[in-house]
This record gives structure tokens, sequence and C-alpha cells, in this order.
């Protein structure tokens, strides 16, 4: 008997690259489900309306996506990871002509790894933040003298030209996706592991949680601090590392920094899929 296949919220429209590598992840004949913003996507999952979503949670050039981090660490959404994914981002510059383009548009991300190919290029363009890339070229395609900078399939979709394909080629560019579900994967040992964390307000307690993990020699690929809303000077945190918590040193550093933290959630070991490209 055949599995169900499943529902996997993006972030949207079409022509992202959040649904560029949930198509190259689940298949072109998946059913998708296009949401407006990353918290979207969240609550297509929590609420049941998709079985999965994708969310970015970091790109080499535009850093950390805080609103995936401050969503995975609200424990109101009780998601888990259950992979992660990731893209060679290789942008394209979108628009009806090259002649005369007074505005650019693009997802934060792209705006800030072209840069300096925009400032070159098109000194004269205003440079304006969309939510998404496929906005971005809808935007573009809607609008006189503006062109947007995003995945080359979205011109296709949109009514453009692709007016440079790859930009900015020699500097990689590299963006991170969650896949979040509400259960855990189960995943086998040589993956990640996820936690959600916040410790007492003492000399050493951020020094004192992680010994453990350098004492049984357990990576920390990632931490990330965020403030707690209401509360000044009181910080939670997401951290990953490799492994997987049924691997003996994982579980025995994951036991001992439970012990040392006020709070602390294990939210998913996952598997690490082979990075697509764009």
């Amino acid at each position: 008997m055949k599995s169900r296949a499943p529902k996997v919220a993006y972030l949207g429209p079409e022509g992202t690259f959040a649904h560029f590598i949930a198509q190259k992840r689940f298949g072109r004949n998946a059913k998708m489900l296009a949401e407006p913003t990353i918290g979207g996507v969240v609550e297509a999952v929590t609420e049941g309306r998709a079985s999965l979503g994708i969310v970015p949670i970091e790109n080499s050039s535009g850093g950390t996506i805080f609103e995936t981090v401050d969503l995975l660490v609200d424990e109101k959404n009780e998601l888990v990871v259950r992979e992660a994914l990731s893209l060679n981002v290789r942008l394209a510059l979108l628009g009806k002509d090259r002649k005369n383009i007074r505005i650019v548009y693009s997802h934060f991300a792209p705006l800030f790894h072209c840069e300096q190919w925009i400032r070159e290029h098109l000194p004269q363009a205003e440079l304006v933040e969309q939510a998404s890339t496929a906005i971005a070229a809808q935007k573009a395609a809607a609008t006189p003298n503006a062109a947007a900078i995003g995945n080359r399939d979205s011109a296709r979709r949109y009514g453009l030209k692709v007016l440079k394909f790859p930009i900015e080629q020699d500097v990689k560019n590299v963006t991170q996706f969650f896949v979040l579900g509400r259960r855990h994967s189960g995943a086998a040992d040589g993956a990640k592991t996820s936690i959600v964390f916040t410790l007492r307000n003492r000399p050493g307690s951020l020094y004192d949680f992680l010994t453990p993990f350098k004492k049984e020699n357990v990576n920390l690929t990632r931490i990330i601090s965020r403030p707690v809303i209401g509360k000044p000077e009181t910080y939670i945190f997401l951290a990953d590392l490799a492994g997987a918590g049924r691997q003996f040193n994982v579980k025995a550093a994951l036991n001992e920094a439970t012990a040392l933290a006020a709070t602390f959630r294990n939210i998913g070991s996952y598997p690490v899929r082979k990075a697509y490209d764009s």
C-alpha cells in the first residue's frame, strides 16, 4: 500500500526559491500550499492544513532568518525539524528591458548578496525589499522601468525576460531550509539535532551548559540567541549540533546539558540532504 504524499506548505507565491526546493525534494506532482509569510507556513502545519512546511533558516550572504528562529523557539507552535535542506542559489536579473531600470525588487538576502553588482551595473536603481523573490518578480512585471532579482524560472511565470544570469556567480550563495512537521522523524545516526533552551541568570551559565558538548566531543554547528519578549536581558537559544540523539555521546551531552538549563526542548534529530542547485 502506497503512503499518501505529504502536503507541503512553503513561502510563496509560486516561483520562490522555497517553492523551487520544495519541488526538488518532494517532486513537481506533490501537493503544495503557498503561504504569503513564514508565519503562514508554520500556521499551516500547526493547524493541519499541511503535513510539512519548508522555511528558510539562513542565507550565507544575508545571514540568519530571524522570523524563522522566533517561530521555532516559540513553544506554542509545537513543531519539530524533520529535515535540513540547502540550495546553491544562482540569481537572475529579471525584467522587460535592461534599459532605464530605476527600481530593483527582491528579498533582502538577494539584494544584500548582489548589492555591489547592482551599484556597478545599475547605479541609478533604487533597491526595494519584498517579502519574497516571486513577489518581487510580480512587482517588476507590473511596474515601469523595474526589474527583480530572483529565480530565473520566475521570468516564465510572470512574463519577464532573463536579463542577466547568473549574478555574482563567483561568490558562494547558499540558503539553508528546515522542513518542519508535528512529529519527530526518528532520523538515523549521522544526522543533526536542534535544541531550544533558556539558562539561569548567573555568571558562567552558558559556559557550564556548553561544557558537556565539548567533553563528549559533540560539535555545535550553530547557536543563536533571541530576546524573550517582556523579560529584559533574558534570552532563549536555538542550537544545532552534529549527530542524532540516539548516539551515545550526543545522548550523554544532552542529558547533562538538560540538567543545567532552566528550560530545554529537543526539536528534532533529522537527516541533512545533499544540496540542490538552482
